[in-house]
């Protein structure tokens, strides 16, 4: 078995091959595995190939990475949203009763707004994944109206909110991915693994038998029964899986994979002496001014993602305006007006440009897209199912199951969400 990509997709389907006894080998084109999921170690900092945080109630995160050995550092429930009369923060009345009157009479929407939001995530918590999934689907903008909210709003916390997480600033994405995220936000924590985000590829990829992964091993095209690396190797293979992102995966395969779209994404990280602002905390750009919408000291949530005496801020620009010029300049900028600062307070240690953060997902989204394409080839990521670390994963292992029933004959293999 060969499986092209080594991030979470692929290793969960090396995983669950290697659990039921089938020898493969991982091709990763870069010198480490989890793909878009990556942490570096920059002069002291912790950097993540992005943003990125861990929502913990996601089922493949439960059911296959051990949580407590991350030393995973956990958010504040709500948010700090800046608008033009400062910062205000709304918390999650279920989790933090005590900060209900703040949230209630905070400036950031009307009364009714936040009710409608209470019984929007009441909704959300009481149906399954699979309930949500299969509802009628139109875009989150239009779901988020249907709701009853305000467009002042849905511009102030719900757009920037999920503009980080969905990589889309104008909501134009699945309702029904919008809903089994939010269903993962009520019902579970986010944090931050000590380590970094690239910890939970590593675990996975340490439990895989020796030499099964090979790094630094791009490859330029595969066909029934063979892979053929750039460097001209050609390896022989029962079956084939390409578990890459969208536009790699249609580079590979053709039209049998098409083009899934991208949502572009960029990360600015900075250090600075000491943190602008205390406590673990996600900070939205209910301003609507940009370009960062998403900002965290994010050594204010892990300790260890800054050296002693120093302070890590990721600030987080998705979207189009990810592609724009002078991004640490103008996010630089942004965060100075922020907290009071200068931006020569600010030290830039790097900007990442994702071009394809995520697939793009408009609906009507179908949750599983085929991953059996005949002729002993198969396809899994975060293309194939709902967005997420949950998606590839999932992708992973119901590529596992298809690819069993090609070699073992037609015993069905149904894995769970």
């Amino acid at each position: 078995m060969a499986i092209v990509g080594g991030g979470l997709a692929g290793l969960v389907c090396a995983q669950e091959l290697g659990r039921m006894d089938v020898e493969c080998v991982v091709f990763e084109a870069s010198d480490g595995v989890g793909g878009r999921v990556r942490t570096d170690s920059i002069e002291g900092f912790r950097l993540g190939r992005g943003f990125q945080i861990l929502l913990t109630a996601y089922p493949q995160v439960r059911r296959r990475i051990d949580v407590d050995a991350l030393g995973l550092a956990r958010f504040e429930p709500g948010a700090v949203m800046r608008t033009a009369t400062g910062m205000h923060r709304v918390s999650d009345p279920l989790r933090r009763p005590k900060d209900l009157p703040r949230t209630l009479f905070s400036p950031v929407g009307s009364l009714a707004d936040k009710l409608r939001a209470a019984r929007l995530v009441l909704d959300v918590r009481t149906h399954s994944v699979r309930d949500l999934l299969h509802r009628p689907d139109t875009s989150t903008a239009r779901r988020l109206a249907a709701a009853g909210f305000s467009t002042a709003f849905i511009s102030a916390f719900w757009q920037p909110l999920f503009a980080g997480i969905q990589l889309d600033p104008d909501l134009e994405v699945s309702s029904r991915r919008f809903e089994t995220i939010l269903r993962m936000l009520a019902v579970g924590s986010t944090g931050l693994p000590r380590d970094g985000k690239g910890a939970i590829p590593a675990q996975i990829a340490a439990a895989l038998p020796a030499d099964s992964v090979r790094l630094s091993s791009p490859v330029a095209t595969v066909e029934r029964g063979a892979v053929q690396l750039e460097d001209g190797e050609r390896i022989g293979a029962r079956a084939v899986v390409v578990a890459t992102d969208g536009p790699s995966a249609h580079r590979l395969l053709g039209e049998r994979v098409p083009d899934p779209g991208s949502r572009a994404a960029a990360c600015c990280w900075y250090a600075v002496a000491s943190a602008p602002r205390r406590g673990p905390y996600l900070m939205l750009d209910g301003e609507g001014t940009g370009p960062a919408l998403n900002v965290v000291v994010m050594s204010e949530v892990q300790r260890s993602y800054a050296p002693a005496g120093r302070a890590l801020i990721a600030a987080a620009v998705p979207g189009p305006a990810a592609l724009g010029r002078n991004l640490a300049e103008r996010v630089g900028e942004q965060l100075a007006r922020w907290f009071g600062a200068s931006s020569s307070d600010l030290t830039h240690l790097r900007t990442d440009v994702i071009p394809h953060g995520q697939p793009a997902q408009l609906p009507p989204l179908n949750p599983r897209r085929r991953v059996d394409l005949g002729d002993g080839l198969f396809v899994c990521g975060d293309h194939r199912d709902p967005a997420s670390i949950q998606g590839a994963m999932f992708s992973g292992e119901r590529t596992t199951a298809a690819v069993l029933r090609r070699l073992r004959g037609n015993r069905v293999i149904r894995p769970e969400r």
